[in-house]
């Protein structure tokens, strides 16, 4: 099995995490178009229970 020949320095190793987390970004959402309420794309709105204009999930009344 290879092995390094020299140590990784620390700029270098500071370097590769800052490119790898600065690639990472937040899920994207939205404005859900019947309630308002924000949701994550793709995804059926947990407030109301609608996707694409249609029910889908049915939703119990807050009490």
């Amino acid at each position: 099995m290879a092995t390094p020949k020299r140590k990784t320095s620390h700029a270098r190793t500071a370097q590769r995490k800052a490119h790898w987390l600065g690639s990472l970004t937040a899920p994207a959402t939205q404005a859900c178009p019947r309630c308002g309420e924000v949701t994550m794309t793709y995804r059926a709105c947990p407030s109301c229970g609608h996707y694409k204009g249609r029910k889908i999930v049915e939703v119990e009344a807050a009490e």
